[in-house]
């Protein structure tokens, strides 16, 4: 049997109402431009996409396909002629290929989605089930609990057959939603929350704090990989990154803070630079992969007090997830094994031994009395250093003046 189609379904693009027509749009657009370069033709039916794959392996379409927010699911399917004689002699094919094994409960689920066609859906099940099963004598039919179900669609453009489904990344097409700043850490659950964000139909572009030579290079260069793989989600292959100039300002709370706020005040200093780069950007939230409860820092009572320096709504996508779920869905989406280089940035390579969980306010607002906090982070944002990338970027973070210190 040679499968020779690949039916695409959308999600909750469906319930969208009078915005369907535009997210439709913009989710075909973003099939064209993650598909181009492959020998493949695109045909658009209204609720459908049918991807004719001429002479290119399934598997490249569907890699590619897992990069397209939006898709509830596809199928590889059979398109064949809709007299009925060739559906019967079809589905006898597909199903003897496809469904192996003794004794399996099976069932057809037969649409007659073009109305001119003779035969109605319950009279299609009859003729195509009775077909199947005097060919195939591993099948019992069980029409409430099957084991496999041959799935038949009659359209005007032809009728498609398969056995199973392939779940898409769901969500909405990138870039409905508007744009927002994720703030990306070298860890296992900022990136995840960019991916996240994006398959929602946030646009994203990111922001990190780099503290060379307090950090190593290998830091940074973590964060660049990271946007590269994460480029591959968005709609042209590309992601901006801002790179944050982090020293001084790191260094000016190592010596004005207390230790155990130092995590809780730099927090807030970072908030209150990624506004400042959002509103510059036209960014209209912050996001971040903050997990209620996973360090001192995504206590309640520490995200209220960090929360509390910026007016700008934050997203944080992985708010209730278990660390085990993060990481699933780190190695899902490929970062997990770039998040996990030994490699520390700004906020762990000097950990509190007894950071602050319940921080309060009033001593936040009292140590940052202690430095001019207003221009550095001022001369934070004027020096950002902002790249764009791609999984097919080379970038010297030297040539950008990053101060290189090895790790031993």
């Amino acid at each position: 049997m040679v499968y020779n189609q690949i039916l695409v379904r959308f999600g909750d693009l469906t319930l969208k109402g009078r915005n369907q027509k535009d997210f439709y749009n913009r989710l075909i657009r973003l099939i064209h431009l993650k598909l181009k370069g492959l020998n493949v033709n695109i045909n658009n039916y209204h609720d459908r996409v049918y991807i004719d794959l001429l002479d290119t392996p399934y598997l490249d379409v569907v890699d590619r396909l897992d990069k397209v927010s939006g898709l509830y699911s596809y199928s590889l399917c059979v398109k064949c002629d809709t007299d009925i004689e060739t559906i019967k002699k079809t589905a006898i094919a597909l199903c003897q290929e496809e469904i192996v094994g003794d004794e399996v409960l099976f069932k057809v689920s037969c649409k007659r989605a073009d109305k001119k066609y003779p035969l109605q859906s319950p009279e299609l099940n009859k003729v195509v089930a009775a077909a199947v099963l005097s060919s195939c004598n591993n099948l019992k039919v069980d029409v409430h609990n099957p084991q496999k179900t041959l799935y038949v669609e009659v359209r005007c453009e032809g009728c498609f057959m398969y056995t199973s489904e392939i779940r898409g990344l769901g969500g909405f097409p990138v870039g409905v939603a508007g744009k927002g700043l994720v703030m990306l850490s070298g860890g296992i659950d900022s990136p995840v929350c960019g991916i996240q964000a994006m398959k929602q139909g946030i646009q994203i572009e990111c922001i990190h704090f780099e503290s060379t030579p307090l950090t190593s290079i290998e830091s940074a260069q973590k964060v660049v990989d990271l946007v590269k793989i994460m480029s591959d989600y968005a709609p042209e292959g590309k992601i901006k990154l801002h790179m944050i100039p982090f020293k001084e300002m790191h260094m000016a709370l190592l010596e004005n803070v207390p230790e155990s706020y130092n995590i809780t005040i730099m927090r807030r200093m970072m908030y209150r630079i990624a506004t400042k780069l959002a509103q510059k950007r036209d960014c209209l939230v912050l996001i971040n992969g903050e997990s209620v409860g996973q360090v001192a820092s995504q206590t309640l009572y520490s995200m209220n007090v960090i929360n509390s320096v910026t007016n700008m709504p934050v997203i944080r996508p992985l708010v209730t997830y278990d660390k085990v779920d993060i990481i699933r869905l780190a190695e899902k989406y490929k970062t997990f094994t770039t998040s996990i280089k030994p490699f520390a940035d700004c906020c762990t390579v000097y950990v509190p031994k007894n950071p602050a969980t319940h921080p309060h306010l009033d001593k936040c607002l009292e140590y940052e009395k202690l430095f001019d906090y207003e221009t550095l982070v001022n001369e934070a944002v004027d020096n950002v250093k902002s790249i764009e990338l791609s999984m097919s970027s080379d970038l010297d973070l030297a040539a950008l003046g990053l101060e290189v210190r090895k790790v031993l």
